[in-house]
C-alpha cells in the first residue's frame, strides 16, 4: 500500500507542486448505483486524463447538491484504492437555477509544476464549463 508520507519525487527535472484538480458530474435520479457510477466514471477520466496514480493524490474535497442525498461520493473513491487519501463530502450551496443533481470534486495533487492539468466535466457538468469540456 503507498504511504502519503511526502509528494513524490519530480519526474522531469522541475518542482513538484501541490496543484488543485476539478471535475464535475450530475446523476438523473438519486440513488446509491447512480451516484457509484458516476463518481466513479469521473474519477477514472481525472485519472486516465492527467496520468495520474495513488501516489499523487494528497486530498480531495467532495460536494453534492442538496439533491444528491443516497450515497456518499467519498465511499466510490475508497473501493477504488483512495484508503489513505483524506477527503471531506460537504453540501453545495444551494443557487437559483443552479445544475441540479451534480456532483463536483477538487483533488490535490503532487505533480511537476508545469504539468497542464486537464479537469473533467461530465455528463450535464459540461455545462458548467463548456471551456473545459473534454467532448464525453
Amino acid at each position: 500500500m503507498t504511504t502519503f508520507d511526502s509528494p513524490p519525487p519530480p519526474t522531469s527535472g522541475t518542482h513538484t507542486q501541490l496543484r488543485a484538480l476539478r471535475g464535475a458530474t450530475t446523476v438523473a435520479h438519486d440513488t446509491p448505483d447512480e451516484v457509484r457510477l458516476a463518481v466513479s466514471e469521473l474519477l477514472q477520466a481525472l485519472l486516465k486524463a492527467n496520468a495520474l496514480g495513488p501516489e499523487h493524490l494528497l486530498s480531495a474535497i467532495f460536494s453534492a447538491t442538496p439533491d444528491i442525498r443516497s450515497f456518499n461520493p467519498a465511499t466510490v473513491a475508497r473501493t477504488q484504492g483512495w484508503e489513505e487519501v483524506p477527503m471531506l463530502c460537504v453540501a453545495e450551496m444551494e443557487v437559483e437555477g443552479g445544475l441540479p443533481r451534480c456532483i463536483r470534486v477538487l483533488i490535490h495533487v503532487a505533480v511537476d509544476g508545469d504539468r497542464q492539468l486537464q479537469h473533467q466535466y461530465l455528463r450535464d457538468a459540461r455545462d458548467l464549463r463548456p471551456d473545459r469540456t473534454n467532448g464525453s
